[in-house]
């Protein structure tokens, strides 16, 4: 299937985003090329939208829809280092799409928070996990979110790519974001629920190119 058949879809099914198609098809053009030159994708949001980073990143490290299996120089190494447990992760293990949420651990955010503190803990996380070439994909109902925002700056000034996933208007993030999918509403229940299908779609763009 062509890439834009699954945005033609998805406006199918929510009427709602036509409006968002073209900045959609933006943000899949951005995350393809990154990870065709091997980059990865680093996530942040808080609450709902610290789910949905998590969400997105178990979609895009395993299949989806697709299988994706290892590749033969792989199998073979695995197989020779060891037969029988070789044998078993070359057929039960599939091809990711690096995806990591900047939700850390319990440590580093108790650690952070307690000697720093303030919004920068996305950011310090970005700092260390992220090179240029990465996308980093903000997600922010309101597009205001302080820790989002630091996070977005950073991401420029590291020469990554910013996506914002957000509602109507896209707040402050929008004018930060190298892609701004502003889904067309403004209560924050009603802009989850359309995110979701936003970065299903995305997904399956994804895989598609890569293995379809």
């Amino acid at each position: 299937m062509d890439e834009r058949e699954y945005i033609t879809n998805l406006v199918e099914r929510y009427p709602k985003l036509k409006t968002c198609a073209d900045d959609i098809f933006s943000a899949y053009e951005f995350l393809k090329v990154a990870y065709l030159q091997h980059h990865k994708l680093l996530l942040a949001g808080n609450g709902g939208s610290a789910a949905d980073a998590q969400h997105i990143a178990g979609e895009l490290m395993k299949r989806f829809k697709l299988k994706r299996p290892l590749p033969d120089p792989l199998t073979e190494k695995l197989t020779r280092i060891d037969p029988e447990k070789g044998s078993y992760l070359a057929k039960t293990l599939e091809m990711p799409l690096t995806a990591i949420p900047l939700l850390g651990s319990d440590a580093l955010s108790t650690a952070y928070l307690n000697d720093v503190g303030g919004s920068g803990f996305f950011a310090q996380q970005l700092l260390g996990l992220g090179n240029a070439g990465d996308v980093f994909l903000g997600i922010s109902t309101s597009g205001n979110s302080e820790n989002i925002l630091y996070a977005a700056v950073l991401a420029k000034a590291m020469d990554m790519k910013v996506i914002a996933l957000t509602g109507a208007g896209g707040g402050k993030l929008k004018p930060l974001a190298d892609s701004s999918i502003c889904v067309p509403e403004t209560e924050t229940y009603k802009i989850q629920e359309l995110h979701l299908p936003v970065y299903h779609c995305l997904c399956l763009m994804l895989e598609n190119y890569f293995w379809g």
